[in-house]
């Protein structure tokens, strides 16, 4: 599984770095993006339901650590794509607008401390039924995705994990573009 894993992972990276994304990427490049990488989730899937895993510490480690890998970047592109999509225009608007998203992210942060902690803190007293397909527990932080999810290719707490990574580099990209901005702003020549 590791080795189909960490393949399937270098291809995806590897294709995403020849189409250059970058801070000023186009929205087409973010399209062709997340086709790639529900492409690549798409193969991981078929392998997972033909192969399974070996034990229990190989699908804990699929679905707390490689899943949510490519799952954060499916997530952290179609946010892109959104942002990027309904950014306004005009300076303050701009400005305005990405705070009001930097908001929402510290809104998931407050709303799943507890889990943040969890998972931060590499603990794993709670993995088997957090990670292992078919372990839910109500009383541990479930989102209502985890019920419209396919069973045999999600845990409990999967997708969570994609979400906290994503929405690490989800900031990083908006502060970038707030400090652009202003930088751009500020080094404009004042008038006499």
């Amino acid at each position: 599984m590791n080795k189909f894993y960490n393949e399937t992972l270098h291809r995806l990276e590897t294709t995403i770095n020849e189409l250059e994304i970058d801070t000023d990427c186009s929205v087409q490049q973010i399209e062709a993006v997340v086709h790639l990488i529900v492409e690549s989730l798409s193969v991981v899937k078929k392998y997972v339901s033909k192969k399974g895993f070996k034990n229990t510490d190989e699908e804990i480690r699929f679905f707390k650590y490689q899943k949510p890998a490519i799952v954060a970047k499916l997530i952290y592109y179609n946010a892109i794509y959104k942002i990027e999509t309904k950014k306004p225009y005009g300076a303050k608007r701009i400005r305005k607008y990405l705070n009001k998203e930097l908001k929402k992210l510290k809104r998931f942060f407050d709303n799943n401390l507890d889990f943040y902690k969890y998972y931060r803190s590499n603990n794993s007293f709670l993995d088997e039924k957090m990670f292992l397909r078919g372990n839910h527990d109500i009383k541990l932080w479930l989102d209502t995705y985890y019920f419209q999810s396919d069973p045999s290719f999600s845990t409990s707490h999967d997708y969570k994990v994609a979400k906290i990574i994503a929405n690490d580099l989800i900031q990083v990209y908006i502060e970038d573009q707030l400090y652009n901005k202003f930088k751009k702003i500020n080094r404009k020549p004042k008038r006499s």
